[in-house]
């Protein structure tokens, strides 16, 4: 397992790293990219589009935003896996044929990417691991801070039970065991809930797909009856919205259900009830801070001064910068994902949730 050592970095912290990069990026060579890519394209490489739509809707934008305002004369070559570990492997490789020297990377299966990785670095290609800790010879690692955002999930599902945690039995649904975050997420939600509910009476991978988050909890509503399950941690809003949808269908109430992502349908089901938090992650922060490295890479700077900490990863010590998610509950959605600049009130605020956005003074 990866076992980073953290230095705390927050939002403002990426920001200045950004506008540190800034001034890197203007003094670096000014050359068009070359026939097929070359030095100035920088690679993008997302891992799916469908469980999440976070990448197209936030990610994609924000990185090439990021890239060609700092270099001007940069491109981004861009590619989503949509969920196919064999689709990104060709797409990986389609971009080491065409010359490009940095590779921004979130693979579908961290665990496979070695080889790839170690391939592309001896030929001095620099790939930076962006959300997930890519296995390999990684030049960087972009991400939040993972075992905390779990450790978050867990306290804020221990905050919706209140006083009735010390007696509940909980259900998890973790995210895919291929995905290192995930494993990360786990690990952090059980060290806030071990010893804190009364046990985890159900804990099974939704393998981030909501059909089979739903196969999850219809098998522990079985297992455990419908007084038997007290809170579930789900452990992003895909798989939340299919065990929300789950408890309904079986004609269970007031189990409290948390996620992850701020997804716009997750922040509605905070503010209506049937979802009693979700992680926000401000996207911006990371998407600066992944662009802006990746332009210092490609300008051939080096970015050891710049990182706020290091990930031990077995024998590497990858300059990393981990960032720090916050928890949306209902009395928090004006002042973070509305106050944040995430979505505006009027996009959560259809006719449908009006009332409920008046009732938390979302506007």
């Amino acid at each position: 397992m990866n076992r980073p050592m953290r230095l705390a970095a927050t939002g403002t912290a990426a920001m200045s790293l950004a506008l540190t990069l800034a001034a890197c990026g203007q003094t670096g060579a000014t050359q068009a990219p070359s026939a097929g890519g070359g030095d100035k394209t920088i690679g993008l490489l997302l891992p799916e589009n469908t469980s999440s739509t976070r990448y197209e809707a936030f990610d994609k934008p924000l990185i090439s935003q990021t890239v060609t305002g700092l270099c001007p004369s940069c491109t981004i070559s861009y590619a989503n896996a949509d969920g196919n570990e064999a689709t990104q492997k060709k797409q990986f490789d389609d971009l080491l044929a065409k010359g490009v020297k940095v590779i921004l990377l979130d693979p579908v299966n961290a665990k496979s990417t070695a080889p790839w990785v170690d391939a592309a670095a001896a030929k001095g290609v620099k790939v930076v691991a962006y959300d997930r800790l890519a296995e390999g010879k990684v030049a960087a690692y972009v991400s939040f801070d993972n075992r905390r955002t779990g450790e978050i999930q867990g306290q804020a599902l221990l905050d919706a039970l209140g006083p009735k945690a010390a007696s509940a039995n909980v259900v998890m649904i973790n995210g895919a065991e291929s995905d290192p975050n995930a494993a990360m997420f786990k690990a952090g939600a059980h060290q806030a809930l071990d010893g804190k509910v009364k046990k985890i009476a159900y804990e099974q991978s939704g393998e981030w797909k909501p059909e089979v988050a739903t196969a999850k909890m219809n098998e522990a509503i079985q297992s455990l009856g419908k007084d038997g399950i007290q809170a579930v941690y789900a452990a992003n809003d895909g798989m939340a919205a299919a065990v929300v949808d789950a408890l309904k269908t079986a004609g269970i109430k007031n189990v409290p259900v948390g996620g992850q992502d701020a997804s716009i349908d997750a922040v509605r089901r905070v503010l209506t009830g049937e979802q009693a938090y979700t992680i926000y992650k401000p996207y911006k922060p990371e998407t600066d801070a992944a662009g802006s490295i990746a332009v210092q890479l490609a300008e051939g700077l080096d970015i050891s001064s710049t990182a706020t900490s290091i990930t031990d990863s077995g024998t590497l010590h990858i300059p990393s910068l981990l960032l720090t998610p916050i928890v949306v509950t209902k009395a928090k959605v004006q002042v973070t994902v509305v106050g944040g600049g995430l979505y505006k009130a009027a996009d959560i605020c259809t006719q449908q949730y009006a009332d409920a956005c008046a009732a938390a003074g979302v506007k």
